[in-house]
């Protein structure tokens, strides 16, 4: 078992409640309520500032020009395709470029980015991987289930967002990525290991507690 497919493997459990989260069935369905949306669409344009500042570091610190070439290119695309694409998520749903560029992040994307940073600076790229790869491939794994089970028609508002995350172009990258990981750890000892299967872990847990902000619109509460 490749090193990418242990670490799923062994938090399958809670990648599952990140499909089925109420959350993400409203998205898929087209039933979740406006202001759930809004929230998480400008919490995540926040995320995702700071997750172009950790895929900077990932490009510093591949191992070769193919793997500072491919973070560069998420970089690029991230900063252009993907925000210009919740800009526009936000202009469609009542949220001016204003209040998106003015939002404060909530205290789970605070701690959430705070801790993606705090392993790119200090950790190695792998281990920047195993925090990145929760998100890119819980993501595309998310898109393509609701691909299969949701409503992809122009009656859902949120069909765009299942099109973008279950398309091959960002699945190609989740393969890439993957594979670097493997390849990387081919001959990591135990005390490596452990150390991916909690950032990988801690990853996992973040994504679903993203969810749960959303869904539950928690800010500060003072």
């Amino acid at each position: 078992m490749s090193t990418s497919e242990r670490l799923r493997d062994r938090h399958a459990y809670l990648w599952e409640r990140l499909f089925h989260h109420p959350f993400v069935a409203g998205i898929g369905d087209g039933t979740l309520p406006l202001d759930k949306f809004q929230f998480y669409v400008k919490q995540d344009y926040l995320f995702l500032i700071q997750y172009s500042r950790v895929l900077a570091l990932a490009a510093a610190k591949a191992p070769d020009l193919e793997g500072m070439e491919r973070f560069a290119e998420l970089l690029t695309e991230t900063l252009k395709r993907e925000m210009s694409l919740h800009r526009s998520f936000c202009q469609s749903f009542g949220v001016s470029l204003a209040e998106l560029e003015s939002t404060p992040p909530a205290p789970i994307t605070m701690a959430y980015t705070d801790y993606l940073l705090r392993v790119a600076y200090q950790g190695t790229v792998t281990d920047i991987i195993a925090t990145l790869l929760p998100c890119q491939w819980g993501y595309w794994e998310t898109g393509l289930y609701l691909s299969r089970t949701g409503d992809t028609s122009e009656g859902n508002p949120y069909a765009q967002w299942i099109h973008l995350y279950s398309s091959q172009e960002f699945g190609s990258f989740v393969g890439w990525l993957r594979k670097l990981l493997d390849d990387l750890t081919r001959e990591a000892g135990d005390r490596e290991m452990k150390g991916l299967e909690e950032h990988f872990l801690t990853a996992t847990r973040y994504e679903f507690l993203f969810w749960e902000m959303a869904y539950h619109l928690q800010g500060w509460p003072l």
